[in-house]
Protein backbone atom coordinates (compact mmCIF):
# COMPACT_ATOMS: atom_id res chain seq x y z
CA UNK A 1 0.00 0.00 0.00
CA UNK A 2 1.88 3.21 -1.14
CA UNK A 3 -0.57 5.91 0.92
CA UNK A 4 -1.28 5.82 4.20
CA UNK A 5 -4.55 4.43 5.26
CA UNK A 6 -6.87 7.11 7.08
CA UNK A 7 -8.37 6.08 10.17
CA UNK A 8 -11.03 8.50 12.02
CA UNK A 9 -12.20 7.96 15.61
CA UNK A 10 -15.32 9.71 16.79
CA UNK A 11 -15.39 9.99 20.41
CA UNK A 12 -16.07 12.60 23.04
CA UNK A 13 -12.75 14.52 23.96
CA UNK A 14 -11.90 16.55 26.43
CA UNK A 15 -12.02 20.64 25.90
CA UNK A 16 -10.55 23.47 26.43
CA UNK A 17 -11.01 27.24 25.35
CA UNK A 18 -8.00 29.19 24.38
CA UNK A 19 -7.36 32.83 23.15
CA UNK A 20 -5.77 33.49 20.05
CA UNK A 21 -2.71 32.31 19.31
CA UNK A 22 -0.84 36.14 19.63
CA UNK A 23 -2.61 36.59 23.22
CA UNK A 24 -1.89 32.58 23.98
CA UNK A 25 1.94 33.96 23.75
CA UNK A 26 1.93 37.29 25.34
CA UNK A 27 0.24 35.95 28.25
CA UNK A 28 2.81 33.05 28.75
CA UNK A 29 5.72 35.60 28.20
CA UNK A 30 4.06 37.74 31.22
CA UNK A 31 4.13 34.29 33.15
CA UNK A 32 0.66 33.74 33.57
CA UNK A 33 -0.10 30.03 34.36
CA UNK A 34 -1.99 27.30 32.05
CA UNK A 35 -3.80 26.72 34.97
CA UNK A 36 -7.24 27.89 33.80
CA UNK A 37 -6.49 25.64 30.72
CA UNK A 38 -5.12 22.47 33.05
CA UNK A 39 -8.49 22.92 34.94
CA UNK A 40 -11.16 22.63 31.73
CA UNK A 41 -9.21 19.60 30.66
CA UNK A 42 -9.72 17.78 34.28
CA UNK A 43 -13.05 19.03 34.60
CA UNK A 44 -14.26 18.68 30.95
CA UNK A 45 -15.23 14.75 30.69
CA UNK A 46 -16.98 12.73 33.54
CA UNK A 47 -14.74 9.89 34.73
CA UNK A 48 -15.91 7.30 32.42
CA UNK A 49 -15.75 9.15 28.87
CA UNK A 50 -11.84 10.24 30.33
CA UNK A 51 -11.15 6.57 30.77
CA UNK A 52 -12.46 5.87 27.23
CA UNK A 53 -10.39 8.89 25.81
CA UNK A 54 -7.27 7.39 27.45
CA UNK A 55 -7.97 3.94 26.38
CA UNK A 56 -8.51 5.57 22.70
CA UNK A 57 -5.16 7.52 23.16
CA UNK A 58 -3.43 4.35 24.54
CA UNK A 59 -4.77 2.44 21.05
CA UNK A 60 -3.60 5.22 19.15
CA UNK A 61 -0.04 4.72 19.90
CA UNK A 62 0.08 1.30 19.49
CA UNK A 63 -1.38 1.59 16.07
CA UNK A 64 2.00 4.49 15.37
CA UNK A 65 3.93 1.87 17.35
CA UNK A 66 3.36 -1.04 14.88
CA UNK A 67 2.53 0.66 11.66
CA UNK A 68 4.45 3.72 12.07
CA UNK A 69 3.92 5.90 8.82
CA UNK A 70 1.83 4.02 7.26
CA UNK A 71 -1.25 5.10 9.01
CA UNK A 72 -2.97 8.77 9.43
CA UNK A 73 -5.55 9.22 12.76
CA UNK A 74 -7.44 11.55 12.73
CA UNK A 75 -9.33 12.04 16.27
CA UNK A 76 -13.01 14.01 16.10
CA UNK A 77 -14.81 15.08 18.88
CA UNK A 78 -18.15 13.70 18.63
CA UNK A 79 -19.62 17.15 19.90
CA UNK A 80 -17.97 19.34 17.38
CA UNK A 81 -20.01 20.04 14.04
CA UNK A 82 -17.40 17.99 12.18
CA UNK A 83 -17.99 15.54 14.95
CA UNK A 84 -22.26 15.56 14.13
CA UNK A 85 -21.15 15.45 10.58
CA UNK A 86 -19.03 12.12 10.30
CA UNK A 87 -21.37 10.73 12.69
CA UNK A 88 -24.59 11.10 10.49
CA UNK A 89 -22.30 10.04 7.48
CA UNK A 90 -20.90 6.87 8.95
CA UNK A 91 -24.36 6.18 10.91
CA UNK A 92 -22.09 5.99 13.85
CA UNK A 93 -24.73 6.03 17.09
CA UNK A 94 -22.10 4.99 19.90
CA UNK A 95 -18.53 6.30 20.41
CA UNK A 96 -15.59 5.62 20.35
CA UNK A 97 -16.46 5.14 16.59
CA UNK A 98 -13.51 3.91 14.45
CA UNK A 99 -13.79 4.26 10.85
CA UNK A 100 -11.13 2.58 8.48
CA UNK A 101 -10.20 3.41 4.64
CA UNK A 102 -14.04 5.64 5.01
CA UNK A 103 -15.81 2.17 4.32
CA UNK A 104 -15.44 0.22 7.58
CA UNK A 105 -17.17 1.29 10.25
CA UNK A 106 -16.60 -0.05 14.15
CA UNK A 107 -19.24 0.88 17.10
CA UNK A 108 -19.65 -1.90 19.34
CA UNK A 109 -17.75 -2.34 22.58
CA UNK A 110 -14.86 -3.93 21.05
CA UNK A 111 -14.61 -1.00 17.94
CA UNK A 112 -10.98 -0.21 19.35
CA UNK A 113 -9.76 -4.25 18.93
CA UNK A 114 -11.71 -4.96 15.95
CA UNK A 115 -10.33 -1.75 14.15
CA UNK A 116 -6.71 -3.05 15.06
CA UNK A 117 -7.83 -6.33 13.07
CA UNK A 118 -9.02 -4.48 10.35
CA UNK A 119 -5.97 -2.33 10.21
CA UNK A 120 -3.92 -5.23 10.45
CA UNK A 121 -5.38 -6.92 7.53
CA UNK A 122 -5.20 -4.28 5.14
CA UNK A 123 -1.69 -3.56 6.07
CA UNK A 124 -0.90 -6.93 5.92
CA UNK A 125 2.10 -7.24 3.04
CA UNK A 126 1.89 -10.57 1.10
CA UNK A 127 4.90 -12.72 1.56
CA UNK A 128 7.05 -12.74 -0.32
CA UNK A 129 8.48 -16.65 -1.13
CA UNK A 130 11.29 -17.25 -3.44
CA UNK A 131 11.51 -20.53 -4.88
CA UNK A 132 14.80 -22.47 -5.11
CA UNK A 133 16.75 -21.97 -8.56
Amino acid sequence: MSEPLLVEIIAYAPTAFYHCTHCEVAFREMGKSNRVHEEQLESSLPEDLAQDYQAISDWVKEMFRVHCDQLIIKVIDAASIEGVYKSLRYNARRYPAVIVDRQSRFTSRDSLKSAADEINRLLAQPEITTEPA
